[in-house]
């Protein structure tokens, strides 16, 4: 899909040296959106969207930019002064000066009973038909991912809220013209959160007081503004929206948070605490501040989540100057090791201390429906990480994909009997003992040519269908998402980096530029193979490659995949607002 149209430099919010997006003007259909004073919609025009992009919305989100984008772009930076510290050979720990939040005997606010059992949560994007099969599928909790299971079109975003809202209000329907089925809600369905887009991460297609809008407040703004009303009359007061909030690294980044959810619920007239929040733990700095997460959302927070891909990912990012600390290859980067197993303990032992729960990480398997041998070795592995999860102390745990739900259900409720979860019955003071080395020892482990292939072969194909739309996607019996595809390419970088010598086929191999070439060749011939040459011809195979090959041998490791991605799904329409 090649990108058509003048070139402008439009600033990313945080970010002082953007790559400047390619904009492309498209005709629309001869509507155009109602806007507040200083609010532009630059994204295609479309009746549906008007259900969700109306004034009085919009108002609201430019609101939240005006009062928020300053602290947002103060957290940003402070980001970046972190990680020059690591770079300059720094190490990320416990803050002496929040010591007193740590040791203090506060707990955050009671789970409401609506979502105190949440043994099983199934996460995916905003798809219509992904949203009702995953709330009919038998999980407590469905994620819906506005964040690294979406492509961040306009066309997905706009969709995905309109869906959303129809899902709270249970009128959500979908006709599969191809089986000629219609999918409706069951009686019975999972507790509906959502995840925003991360801080970092602007809103091109919507432009405040002349600049892009945050991402994330647009995710939180429309779906607040619209569904609010709708929880407090089903489940009353202190019962929802229920949220995920992403990529946090400082307690700073919590509080900010906590103002947009006073606020909201402020201009809504609900009571203070409605809305809850879970938060992942996904990058290696926020482990340190967990307490202090916590106690900047006591009164909005339903705990925390070990939130594992992103956090291998972050090892990487966080130690991307230190040569001492390389990760071996993905697949051997597990619970085990001891860092991940030491932060999976802390989680439990600090949330059940505050009185919320500590949910458990990502099944990532999916069905291998034409093998059913090494279907159930895939579902064994599930069931074995499943039962460490909850012997160690997890409240519930998330799945990728409904067919995994029954067997981790058995799991918990075997070990966990009738109790909703075991935040008074598991206190885990033994990791109280946990030091700051316990969580960022050295990972073990070997590094293969196997494993710089398959990280190529996947951050390749993953980018590929980024670009075409797609944010969730099955690849050799996983589903991979942007988390997974960002530990493929700062582990390629990092390798590259430090010239590491690869085990494979009996003889070591030092990794340059030229072999990462090679490999990339290779895949690349083996990618087409598997997809036919049809649909490589038709995919956006080429250019994922160049964005990934980019990434992975630049000088400077950039902060995200997708922002450099983002550039290229940016569709601006001519004349998308209007003003009455």
């Amino acid at each position: 899909m090649a990108m058509m149209g003048m070139m402008s430099r439009v600033p990313i919010l945080g970010d002082h040296t953007p790559t400047p997006p390619i904009s492309r003007s498209i005709g629309g259909s001869g509507g155009c959106y109602e806007v507040p004073e200083g609010v532009e919609v630059r994204g295609r025009f479309d009746e549906e969207f008007t259900r969700v992009l109306t004034r009085e919305a919009l108002e609201f989100v430019a609101g939240l930019e005006r009062e928020f984008r300053r602290r947002i772009g103060y957290v940003l930076e402070c980001r970046r002064e972190a990680q020059r510290r690591y770079n300059a050979g720094g190490l990320p720990g416990f803050d002496p000066a929040a010591r007193i939040v740590r040791e203090g005997d506060w707990v955050c606010a009671a789970p409401p009973p609506a979502v105190a059992d949440r043994k099983v949560e199934i996460t995916g994007p905003v798809e219509r038909k992904m949203i009702i099969n995953a709330l009919n599928s038998g999980a407590k909790v469905f994620m819906a991912d506005f964040e690294d299971a979406l492509s961040p079109s306009w066309e997905n975003l706009m969709r995905g809220q309109v869906n959303l809202k129809d899902a709270v209000e249970g009128t959500i329907s979908f006709h599969d013209k191809a089986r000629n089925r219609v999918y409706k809600l069951n009686d019975q369905t999972a507790k509906l959160f959502v995840r925003p887009r991360g801080w970092h991460l602007p809103e091109n297609h919507i432009h405040i007081d002349g600049q892009p809008a945050t991402g994330c407040l647009v995710d939180f703004g429309l779906y607040f503004f619209h569904n609010h009303a709708t929880f407090r009359t089903t489940q009353g007061a202190g019962f929802g929206p229920f949220f995920y909030l992403p990529k946090m690294e400082h307690s700073r980044e919590a509080k900010i948070w906590n103002c947009v959810f006073e606020r909201a619920e402020k201009m809504a007239g609900i009571e203070n605490g409605s809305i809850r929040a879970t938060v992942l733990i996904e990058t290696l700095p926020a482990v340190f501040q967990m307490d202090e997460i916590l106690y900047e959302l006591r009164d909005h927070s339903v705990g925390l989540n070990c939130g594992r891909w992103d956090y291998i990912f972050s090892y990487v990012k966080t130690f991307q100057g230190h040569p001492d600390r390389l990760l071996p290859d993905r697949v051997l980067v597990g619970m085990t090791q001891h860092f991940m197993r030491s932060y999976s303990d802390l989680l439990i032992r600090t949330c059940h201390r505050r009185g919320v729960h500590a949910m458990g990480g990502m099944a990532a398997q999916i069905p291998i429906r034409d093998d059913p041998v090494a279907n159930e070795a895939a579902l064994e592995l599930v069931r074995k990480d499943k039962l460490r999860e909850v012997r160690a102390g997890h409240d519930g745990t998330w799945a990728a994909h409904p067919g995994l739900i029954p067997a981790i259900m058995e799991v918990f409720q075997t070990n966990m009997g009738n109790i909703p979860n075991q935040i008074y019955k598991v206190k885990r003071e033994d990791a109280a003992n946990l030091t700051e080395e316990d969580l960022i020892q050295r990972p073990r482990g070997v590094r293969t040519m196997e494993g710089l292939r398959l990280n190529t072969r996947v951050g390749i194909q993953y980018l590929a269908a980024w670009l075409t739309g797609t944010g969730s996607v099955p690849l050799y019996n996983l589903m991979e998402d942007a988390a997974t595809a960002e530990i493929s390419r700062v582990q390629n970088w990092q390798w590259l980096k430090y010239g590491v010598e690869l085990d494979g086929d009996g003889l070591g191999v030092h990794m340059t530029k030229e072999l990462f070439g090679r490999v990339v060749e290779e895949e690349m011939a083996r990618i087409e193979r598997e997809v036919g040459k049809e649909r490589f011809k038709k995919g956006m195979y080429k250019e994922a490659c160049k964005i990934f090959t980019r990434q992975c041998t630049a000088p400077i490791l950039d902060d995200f995949l997708t922002l450099d991605a983002y550039n290229h799904i940016v569709v601006h329409h001519p004349k998308g607002s209007s003003r009455l």
